[in-house]
């Protein structure tokens, strides 16, 4: 699901910075960017995020930025950059040459200049970890106010299915009745009337009927969509739940249409998987 988080903290001429990032994904995919000096905690800081991000392609980058009075320098090895330099000016008169890089070559050389690693406090910890939390939380709210536009529109799609259920009930007992009146029309056609043997006929369409009949998918797909919609209000991450459910709502529409045989509602078939397809896409930013 997709999310957004920032927090920055001042301390002591120090900045604090954090930001969290996610794109859509099935599972948890981390990557956490922190200042060395604080590489040990890093374990601390992915089990919160396992813990309160669940899912999601997530990037957390930390950052510090200190004064320049509270920034340490690099060193110069004095002596050993002078060790190497005069070796070096010794080899580049014995070999003719004419180098003028003599000092940026000694200074490339091993031990000649170190750096100081930034050192953190338990102060500076506390800091960052509030400022983390911050964060998290701030991205959980983004995360919240695009959840609750995501429950409004499929609320929306599952109404829509619903109402094009709605006229299917109406237009499915007149299909019956046109079946019927097909069939006898054709007999009548092809053999005469006097010639039909209604018994048999009778039985023929009792069994032909009962192949095309759709009530027990009405009564399943109007609770997968009452269901779909009670789960949809949980509190709970629901997210795998209400992608399950709606591949059983699929299941149903698709009988409906196989059934059919009657223009009118395969094409009220076809509106509803539209709505489900919409559905299925706005499920992929659902925890």
């Amino acid at each position: 699901m997709t999310g957004f988080g920032l927090a920055s903290a001042d301390h002591e001429n120090v900045k604090f910075a954090v930001e969290i990032k996610s794109l859509n994904s099935k599972f948890l995919e981390l990557n956490l960017k922190l200042p060395r000096a604080f590489s040990e905690k890093e374990l601390v800081l992915r089990n919160v995020c396992s813990k309160d991000i669940e899912r999601g392609k997530v990037s957390v980058s930390i950052n510090i930025e200190r004064s320049e009075e509270n920034l340490k320098g690099a060193t110069i090895n004095a002596a050993l950059l002078t060790k190497y330099y005069k070796q070096l000016e010794e080899i580049n008169l014995s070999l003719g040459a004419n180098s003028s890089n003599l000092m940026q070559a000694a200074l490339n050389f091993p031990e000649v200049i170190s750096y100081a690693e930034e050192e953190a406090n338990e102060g500076d910890w506390d800091i960052l970890q509030s400022t983390f939390h911050v964060a998290l939380k701030n991205f959980n709210q983004f995360r919240l106010d695009e959840g609750a536009v995501l429950k409004t529109d499929l609320e929306l799609r599952i109404k829509n299915i619903l109402q094009f259920f709605s006229e299917i009930e109406v237009l499915e007992p007149l299909r019956i009745n046109q079946i019927k009146n097909k069939l006898n029309q054709f007999l009548e056609d092809n053999v005469g009337k006097i010639n039909v043997d209604q018994n048999r006929l009778e039985q023929e369409l009792i069994y032909y009927i009962d192949k095309l009949d759709i009530t027990e998918e009405k009564i399943r797909l109007r609770s997968h969509c009452d269901y779909f919609i009670e789960t949809l209000k949980s509190k709970d991450a629901n997210g795998k739940k209400l992608g399950f459910i709606s591949q059983e709502i699929g299941r149903e529409i698709n009988t409906m249409g196989s059934k059919a045989n009657d223009a009118q509602i395969q094409q009220l078939v076809v509106g509803m998987k539209e709505e489900l397809e919409k559905i299925k896409e706005q499920l992929l930013n659902v925890l």
